[in-house]
């Protein structure tokens, strides 16, 4: 079979295709994935967390709130979910039922994106392997970059305009309703985490995807070009599908 009968653009097979559009939809899933790991660290919140005061807010030395947010992080991230964090060695939980539901919510809602990005990562290096670098691939790598690129500054504008409605929005798609709402006066999960900390964080997770989703359509679409005029590349990929 000649280069043209197997080359992106050029009667692309099935599978390529299929591929193709995986590659798409995986690039997406596994930037935003990178970006949020990226914040999901004690190091970041500590450091929202003094901008938005929260000693103040809670009451608590800075020693106590970043003793008490690296139990809640850790349960989240790692487990087991209890969330049943005492302020002093053997008192009573910080956190209510109320809260520590939510919590709990909050780590199976992580756990199943995080398990959707594993797949997309999975997805992405087969079609990668599959593909051995010829440019349909990082033309499909680059185009899912640039969907992201548009759709970040696109909801970054939402979310910059209208925090309050998106944030309650999704919270909406991935908590059952009125299992999110607390009181700011005597409730400490919306005391340790509120809105100052996740309106910075959420500009911060964007900004970050943003850079990434730029950054890897750039590498995709020079790899690409690279490919292109690379004889003996093309000659080593070969056709992987009939």
């Amino acid at each position: 079979m000649g280069r043209r009968g197997y080359d992106w653009g050029v009667n692309p097979s099935i599978g390529q295709r299929l591929a193709s559009v995986v590659a798409v939809a995986a690039t997406p899933c596994v930037v935003i994935a990178v970006a949020v790991i990226l914040f999901l660290n004690p190091v970041w919140v500590a450091f929202d967390q003094g901008r938005s005061d929260v000693a103040g807010l809670t009451g608590y030395t800075p020693a106590q709130v970043q003793s008490v947010t690296g139990s809640i992080l850790s349960d989240l991230v790692f487990g087991p979910p209890n969330f049943a964090v005492p302020l002093t060695p053997g008192g009573p939980p910080i956190l209510d039922d109320h809260e520590r539901s939510h919590m709990a919510d909050v780590r199976s809602v992580i756990l199943g994106l995080g398990l959707i990005a594993l797949i997309a990562a999975v997805l992405l290096v087969g079609a990668g392997v599959a593909a051995r670098g010829r440019r349909w691939f990082w033309r499909s790598v680059a185009l899912g970059g640039r969907i992201l690129a548009v759709g970040v500054v696109v909801v970054g504008i939402a979310f910059a305009l209208f925090f309050d409605q998106a944030f309650e929005t999704f919270h909406e798609i991935f908590f059952p309703a009125g299992t999110y709402t607390f009181d700011p006066r005597t409730e400490k999960l919306v005391q340790l985490f509120p809105d100052q900390f996740w309106s910075e964080t959420s500009v911060a997770i964007a900004v970050a995807i943003l850079i990434l989703a730029v950054a890897t359509t750039a590498v995709a679409t020079r790899l690409g070009r690279e490919f292109e005029t690379d004889p003996e590349r093309q000659t080593r990929a070969g056709s992987w599908l009939p």
